[in-house]
């Protein structure tokens, strides 16, 4: 009885085990049907989502597992490193990445650019210079043709030929300049290439066609019309300390006023003009308030001196010491000069009626006429002219100039050697 009572529970195990297995494999059947139907309705995940999902869990479980390892490892070292160390470790040992964006970083590309800057700037300056001899050959070479086209269509003798020949080199000796270039008036009305060609306009201002045109700015006479009997030039210097780079601390004669001292000679000397040189100094107490000081004083200088007709204010430029403003005129290193006007007009404020400048129109005739005669006999020697807000007491006389002699970076003798070509310019300009 004993027995065939084990045998029977033996058997409702088994039963039991075998409806279990039964009842899974339909739960399974189951999920599987219902899985495919929710996918075919776009209800719920695909059976390849699933797999997807179950190779996730095995990855993620087998990682684990391979952690301990990776982790003793690094036992044995002093300090324990996280586990981002460790991983940034092992990716750098496959992909070095990280090593070379820190060289990348530590390199210095200022000493690349410097050094690329004056090699370019030497290149630029030695063309230039190459250029400009050319065109000054080319120039003599010209106006000796021409001048021996017109003398034998005039029926001249050799020896007339040969006398017009000895004058024009006395001329050249004497330093009178022959036209190098000659540019095509009809160009300047086009606006783009007379601003891009001639202007600098500072951001604090504007200006257009109405004051830049050629018409006003070439129909406007600068020839002076008073005798040499009285002054008819007067040259000053509202920041009279600034000075080159070679210049004397103390020393007035080795700064801009001693280059006007040496224009005020040529001027006198070479080309007859009666020239006054006012040495005041205005930038001593305050820098800024120049303009201020020096107005009172021009202006008693104009008063007293009623046939000053051209007034000169002689400056010296600032620039980033890896410039250097040079050309070379007449085998000459000369500094480079720059025209600049104030327009009394800002940006932001307008017309600056509180500082009117009626003599606007005849200043920038004056600085372009300048310009225009320095591009055609001294190519390079001149910068664009410089257009910027305010009036830098230019309202006190018609034919006002002011002139930036070079920088800082130049040499005394760079600066005096500039004066040479502009002298002659302003012959040019005001009696030829």
């Amino acid at each position: 009885m004993q027995e065939m009572g084990n045998s029977l529970i033996e058997v409702r195990k088994r039963t039991g085990k075998r409806l279990q297995y039964l009842a899974g494999a339909v739960c399974i059947l189951l999920v599987f049907v219902c899985y495919q139907n929710m996918e075919a309705i776009g209800k719920g995940p695909a059976i390849s989502q699933i797999g997807a999902y179950l190779q996730e869990k095995l990855a993620v479980q087998a990682w684990k597992n391979c952690m301990p390892s990776m982790l003793e490892s690094v036992e044995t070292e002093k300090e324990k490193k996280s586990i981002g160390d460790i991983l940034a470790e092992k990716m750098n040992g496959m992909f070095p990445v990280a090593e070379y964006t820190r060289e990348l970083e530590e390199y210095n590309v200022q000493i690349e650019s410097q050094l690329s800057y004056e090699m370019a700037a030497a290149q630029e300056g030695a063309e230039e210079a190459r250029m400009q001899e050319e065109n000054r050959r080319a120039g003599e070479e010209q106006a000796k043709k021409e001048q021996a086209k017109e003398d034998k269509e005039a029926g001249k003798s050799i020896e007339a030929v040969s006398r017009a020949e000895n004058i024009a080199a006395q001329k050249q000796e004497m330093g009178t300049q022959v036209k190098a270039v000659e540019i095509p008036r009809e160009k300047l009305y086009d606006f783009d290439y007379l601003i891009h060609s001639f202007y600098q306009v500072d951001r604090t201002t504007t200006i257009d066609g109405t004051q830049l045109n050629p018409d006003l700015l070439l129909g406007k006479s600068m020839k002076i019309t008073a005798g040499k009997e009285a002054p008819q030039i007067l040259i000053y210097h509202t920041h009279s300390q600034e000075g080159y780079c070679d210049s004397i601390p103390g020393d007035a004669s080795t700064t801009v006023v001693g280059v006007g001292e040496y224009l005020t000679s040529l001027l006198r000397e070479k080309y007859g003009f009666n020239v006054m040189h006012h040495t005041g100094e205005y930038d001593v107490v305050e820098r800024d308030a120049a303009y201020s000081y020096a107005g009172p004083a021009l202006e008693q200088i104009l008063a007293e001196n009623p046939s000053i007709e051209v007034v000169i204010d002689l400056h010296r430029d600032g620039v980033a010491e890896t410039t250097h403003l040079v050309s070379e005129v007449n085998g000459k290193q000369s500094a480079k000069v720059m025209f600049f006007n104030g327009l009394s007009r800002t940006t932001k404020n307008g017309n600056l009626t509180n500082l009117p400048n009626q003599y606007i129109a005849d200043n920038l005739a004056f600085s372009f006429q300048m310009k225009l005669a320095a591009e055609e006999y001294y190519p390079g020697f001149t910068r664009s002219i410089y257009l910027k807000g305010y009036r830098y007491n230019m309202h006190y006389c018609p034919k006002s100039l002011l002139v930036e002699v070079g920088a800082q970076t130049n040499t005394l003798q760079e600066a005096k050697n500039a004066m040479e070509p502009l002298a002659d310019l302003l012959h040019k300009v005001l009696m030829e």
